[in-house]
């Protein structure tokens, strides 16, 4: 997998087009049997995200859940259905939990107007078909309301010191998607943001931005999709880089205007429609 995403890094280096459907293949499903062993490690539900999600919902009765992963921030109250492309992290749905469909949001097998609700948690469609998946999951919703509830990064995404003194490839990941307003005009949706709270539970990409020293730790890596796609030669640069300046406070120092924060916009957005 790491192999084919290096192969996929060369090509844009030399300026060869990767079209939208093997990007698909390489960023879908196939990413996340890759990584998504690791994601039960620190990938869990946190509850002050949770409940935004959950009042975006409104009043839904059903829901349709798509990329849906392990099962994180599922609605208890709601008759939910899930879809996940990802083989490893179906199997790693907890006992009990909503019953999973094998498909993508691409192709999704259910009759239009089907569910009261579409809640698709940092899903991102390649360039090139930038609302495929997104348009025809919102008409699986009501006919007259809005039923289309998308949580996404802005192309300022992540912790910012991160992304500007360590990782600047990750620019590049986000070049592959569109726009923020391009989605949500695609759509019809209002984006409202989500802050991250310091200490969250979930460890998402963003989650450690007043942690840094997490971030030097494998197995946290290793449930951020974002490593892999940078490659590992960046991954290995930027962690080496980002314990040297935390051994010498210099990015304590650079980054002071944090220490007091207990939440920050680091571009999560919800998309409501």
């Amino acid at each position: 997998m790491v192999a084919a995403i290096d192969r996929e890094l060369e090509a844009r280096a030399k300026g060869l087009k990767v079209t939208p459907e093997e990007q698909l293949e390489l960023l879908g499903a196939r990413l996340y049997d890759a990584i998504g062993g690791a994601y039960t490690a620190t990938r869990r539900t946190e509850p002050r995200i949770a409940a935004r999600i959950w009042s975006a919902l409104g009043d839904a009765r059903t829901v349709l859940n798509v990329g849906a992963g392990t099962g994180s921030y599922e609605p208890a109250d709601c008759d939910v259905t899930v879809v996940e492309p990802s083989a490893v992290m179906r199997r790693q749905r907890p006992a009990g939990a909503a019953p999973c469909v094998a498909a993508a949001a691409e192709s999704l097998p259910f009759e239009d107007r089907s569910f009261r609700r579409r809640d698709g948690r940092f899903h991102r469609s390649p360039l090139g078909r930038p609302a495929g998946g997104t348009a025809r999951a919102a008409t699986c919703g009501p006919p007259r309301r809005g039923a289309h509830v998308r949580h996404r990064r802005a192309r300022l995404a992540g912790p910012v010191w991160l992304t500007r003194d360590y990782l600047p490839e990750f620019a590049d990941v986000l070049a592959d998607f569109p726009s923020l307003a391009g989605m949500a005009g695609a759509i019809g949706a209002r984006a409202e943001p989500v802050p991250i709270p310091w200490d969250c539970a979930d460890g998402l990409f963003e989650a450690y931005w007043r942690r840094p020293e997490a971030y030097l730790e494998e197995h946290v890596r290793r449930a951020m999709s974002v490593w892999t796609r940078v490659g590992p030669e960046a991954e290995r640069r930027a962690v080496r880089s980002l314990g040297d300046e935390l051994d010498s406070g210099r990015r304590a120092e650079r980054n002071s205007d944090l220490a007091g924060l207990d939440a920050a916009d680091l571009g999560l957005r919800l998309l409501i429609a």
